[in-house]
C-alpha cells in the first residue's frame, strides 16, 4: 500500500486517505482503494473523529462496562462515515464525510473497524490549522501522521452487542422525523447550559428544550412540541466540533414523552449525529424494535435476496428495491431489519434513507443476538401457542401467559416482561410468538 500524503502548503495542506484490504461490489479483494486524495476541511474532520472516539471510550452509566474505542468505518462510493456506540450502549455516534469534503480520485468500498486509543486522540487534538494531518484509512489498519508521530492501530474485533445496537438505532432513526433546527451559535448556547458527565453519578435524569423562534428553550416538562434530551451529559462529545458548526438539527417521533433522540451537528461537507437511548440505562441493543420485523415468516428469505441487490449504496432506495425483488416496500424494510442485525444496513436520518456497510457478520444469527426471538420460536415448535376464542394462551398448562388484542389488532400480554415495560422495548417473547402463529393460520 502506498502510505497517505499530505499534499499542498500552507492553508492549502489536506488530509489524504488510501487503504487496502477488504471487500467490494465485485467481491473481496486484496488492496481495494477506499479513497485517494484530499479532505477539504482536515482539523473539523480531525474534531469529528475525536467525538466518535470520544463516545466509543464512553461509560455514561454502567461504569464497570467495557470501553470499546472501535470505530467502523465505511467508505460509501461517495462518501466516508465513522461509527460508535459508547461502552454503556446507550450512545451511538456517526460521523459522515460528504462529497464536497473529498477531492481527488473516486472513492472506493469497505469496511472495518479499528482502535482510536489515548495516543492517537491527543494527535488529532493537537493539530493545529496549518498542521499536516496523515491518515491511512483500510480493513488491516488506521494510520494518522503528525509533527508529533506517527500513531498505527491494528483492526480490532467489533464487539457482539454493537451488532445489535446498529440494528436497533436503524429501526428507530426510521421512525423519527426532524424537530427543529438552529444556527450554531444557538446550539453552543444550548450545549453550554448542559450538565457535563460525572463518572461517579453517571447520566440519569431527562430534560426537554422547546424550539421557539430559531433557538432551543429549555423546559422542565414536556410541554407539547418539546424534544426530549435524556440523559443530557451524554452530548458532551459535541463539544469537539462546535467551532466548526454551522446549524443543529434535532430528531424524534413526534411525541413528547422521553424518547431516543438524534442530535445533528452540520459542519462544512461534514455531518456528526450523536443519538441517545431513550433511558441513559438503557443501551440500543436491548430496545427490540427488530423483534417485529425478524418475527415475519418471509423476512431472513427476503434478506438474502435483497442482500444480493445491495451495492454498497450510501442510499438505498426501497422503492427501487422493491421493482428488483418484485417484493411489498414493507417486505424490503423487514428484510432490510434483518440486515441490519448483522451490521449490513444504516440509517441516515438527515437523507432519510438506509445506507449499506459490511461488517464480518452473518444475517444466519439473527435467534442468538435476540434470546425473545428464539425462546417465541421454541413456543411455536413445542406447540405452546393455543387460541380460546379471542384470547391466546402461550406456554404450558400450569403457566401460560395471556395475550390479547385491542380493537386496532394491538397484541399485550399478562407477563411480568409485558407489565413493566407495556411494549416500549419491544414485544415480549409471548406476543412474538402469538404473531407467528396468527401468520401460519392465515
Amino acid at each position: 500500500m502506498r502510505p497517505s500524503a499530505v499534499r499542498g502548503s500552507g492553508s492549502g495542506r489536506a488530509l489524504a486517505l488510501e487503504t487496502s484490504g477488504g471487500s467490494t461490489p465485485s467481491g473481496d479483494v486484496a488492496h481495494p482503494v477506499f479513497f485517494r486524495g484530499f479532505l477539504t476541511a482536515p482539523i473539523a474532520a480531525a474534531a469529528g473523529v475525536l467525538a466518535v472516539a470520544e463516545v466509543a471510550q464512553a461509560r455514561y452509566v454502567r461504569q464497570d462496562a467495557a470501553r470499546s474505542r472501535d470505530p467502523v468505518v465505511t467508505a460509501n462510493g461517495d462518501r466516508l462515515r465513522v461509527e460508535s456506540f459508547s461502552g454503556c450502549g446507550g450512545v451511538y455516534a456517526r460521523l459522515d464525510v460528504l462529497a464536497p469534503g473529498l477531492d481527488g480520485d473516486e472513492i472506493g468500498h469497505g469496511t472495518t473497524n479499528v482502535d482510536v486509543n489515548p495516543p492517537l486522540q491527543r494527535a488529532l487534538a493537537t493539530l493545529g490549522g496549518l498542521d499536516p494531518l496523515h491518515l491511512a484509512i483500510g480493513p488491516d489498519e488506521l494510520a494518522v501522521r503528525t509533527f508529533d508521530g506517527r500513531f498505527v492501530e491494528k483492526r480490532v474485533p467489533l464487539p457482539e452487542r454493537w451488532l445489535r445496537g446498529f440494528a436497533e438505532a436503524q429501526v428507530l432513526g426510521a421512525g423519527f422525523e426532524l424537530r427543529a433546527e438552529v444556527p450554531a451559535a444557538e446550539a453552543a448556547a444550548l450545549l453550554r447550559t448542559l450538565p457535563r458527565p460525572n463518572p461517579s453519578a453517571g447520566a440519569r435524569d431527562t430534560r426537554w428544550v422547546l424550539p421557539v423562534g430559531g433557538a432551543l428553550r429549555p423546559v422542565t416538562r414536556p410541554v407539547p412540541g418539546a424534544i426530549p434530551l435524556p440523559g443530557p451529559e451524554r452530548l458532551h462529545a459535541v463539544r469537539h466540533v462546535l467551532p466548526h458548526a454551522v446549524a443543529l438539527r434535532a430528531y424524534s417521533p413526534a411525541a413528547e414523552e422521553s424518547t431516543a433522540v438524534a442530535w445533528e451537528v452540520e459542519l462544512p461537507h461534514l455531518r456528526l449525529t450523536l443519538m441517545l437511548s431513550p433511558e441513559p440505562g438503557r443501551g440500543f441493543s436491548g430496545e427490540g424494535g427488530v423483534l417485529d420485523d425478524l418475527a415475519t415468516g418471509s423476512a431472513e428469505a427476503d434478506a438474502d435476496l435483497i442482500s444480493a441487490l445491495l451495492a454498497w449504496e450510501p442510499t438505498i432506495d426501497v422503492p427501487e428495491l422493491a421493482r428488483q425483488a418484485d417484493l411489498p416496500p414493507e417486505r424490503v424494510r423487514a428484510a432490510l431489519t434483518v440486515l441490519g442485525t448483522s451490521g449490513q444496513v444504516g440509517y441516515d436520518l438527515a437523507e432519510q434513507a438506509y445506507f449499506h456497510r459490511c461488517l464480518p457478520f452473518s444475517a444466519g444469527a439473527v435467534e442468538t443476538r435476540n434470546p425473545r426471538l428464539r425462546r417465541a420460536r421454541a413456543l411455536i415448535a413445542e406447540g405452546l401457542v393455543r387460541r380460546d376464542r379471542e384470547i391466546f394462551q402461550v406456554g404450558t398448562p400450569a403457566r401460560a401467559q395471556l395475550v390479547r388484542a385491542d380493537g386496532a389488532g394491538a397484541l399485550s400480554c399478562t407477563c411480568p416482561w409485558w407489565a413493566r415495560y407495556r411494549g416500549g422495548r419491544g414485544p415480549c417473547a409471548h406476543v412474538l410468538a402469538t404473531r407467528m402463529f396468527q401468520e401460519v393460520a392465515k
